[in-house]
């Protein structure tokens, strides 16, 4: 383990971003608070969040989202990354990944752009989840709720602009240009861009390449979203893990208690309605829906009493094993 590696801390949580993209790019939490991008294209990482506490959740978008460009001037498709930490807050940023033949011609990798803070939660996010159109997420967490979220609902654009904000570090920052927040005063009415170098534990990369960012949460600018703006709050008896959107009928979703719940939930995401319990007497730590039948898988951890199976398929909606 070389030292760059070690001083960031072990691998906590990692997730792939959107086959639509087709960036490949991999995004990798640790318990040292940084969340890393590579892509398989790239020779290292490109970007670096650095968060305020311990990563404990990461979560691609399964579909790319159009954005303004932070250079171009022209609508691209973007990455939209959840990261959640082991204090209950997730971090939504947006990712603009240029493709290496561009970066050759304008010598710009692109931009991590932090979007919001969702401040819903008390304890650790344990779970993360998008729904398969990209128009939902929920978030699963230690204080033993599931909350789920309307994406166009929470990223309403604000009246106000946010204060500019400039680099501490003297570095060119284009959210900080003001012809640029003339230009595009719409897109950064709800986002904010912090760039500047690498924090020292990445001080080697960073000058090798000074297209490594590190973004900083809660700043200016950044929107907040707090109490109250979840569509629905489901709570369950133990922490909640396992969270899946059904890929096959929209408004259905599943989630998995810890040790002290010991069932899968199916939830109607319009109603909030529950639509049924299943009681598997056991932690259920994942939920995969089939893709082509009319079931879900799911595994387990501790169970109570005891049982040999940690394996488990469920049809859907007579919930038989």
């Amino acid at each position: 383990m070389d030292e760059v590696t070690r001083r960031n801390g072990y691998v906590t949580s990692l997730s792939f971003s959107s086959a639509e993209g087709g960036h490949s790019i991999l995004a990798i939490g640790r318990n040292g608070g940084h969340v890393s991008l590579w892509s398989l294209f790239d020779e290292g990482s490109r970007f670096e969040s650095q968060q305020p506490h311990a990563v404990a959740c990461l979560a691609f978008k399964p579909v790319t989202t159009p954005r303004m460009s932070g250079k171009f001037g022209t609508t691209v498709s973007t990455e939209e990354l959840l990261v959640g930490d082991e204090l209950g807050n997730v971090y939504y940023y947006a990712v603009e990944w240029v493709e290496n033949l561009k970066v050759d011609v304008h010598g710009w990798h692109g931009a991590m752009t932090l979007i919001a803070k969702v401040d819903v939660h008390s304890q650790q996010i344990c779970g993360l989840a998008w729904s398969h159109d990209g128009d939902y997420f929920a978030t699963g967490a230690n204080d033993n709720a599931c909350c789920l979220f309307v994406v166009k609902d929470i990223l309403a654009p604000r009246r106000k602009p946010p204060q500019s904000l400039a680099t501490s570090h003297g570095l060119p920052d284009v959210a900080s240009s003001e012809a640029f927040q003339q230009r595009f005063s719409s897109v950064f009415s709800r986002i904010n861009v912090v760039t500047g170098v690498s924090p020292v534990s990445l001080a080697e990369r960073a000058v090798s390449n000074p297209f490594i960012f590190r973004a900083i949460p809660g700043q200016n600018g950044i929107l907040n979203i707090g109490e109250g703006r979840q569509k629905h709050k489901w709570i369950h008896s133990a922490a909640i893990k396992a969270i899946a959107f059904c890929p096959w009928q929209p408004g259905l979703l599943a989630t998995g208690g810890g040790s002290n719940d010991r069932a899968i939930h199916f939830y109607h995401t319009f109603s909030g309605a529950c639509l049924a319990t299943i009681s598997v007497q056991a932690q259920v730590t994942s939920l995969i829906w089939s893709t082509s039948r009319h079931e879900i898988a799911a595994t387990f951890g501790y169970a109570q009493p005891e049982h040999a199976y940690r394996i488990a398929v469920f049809s859907w909606p007579d919930c038989r094993q």
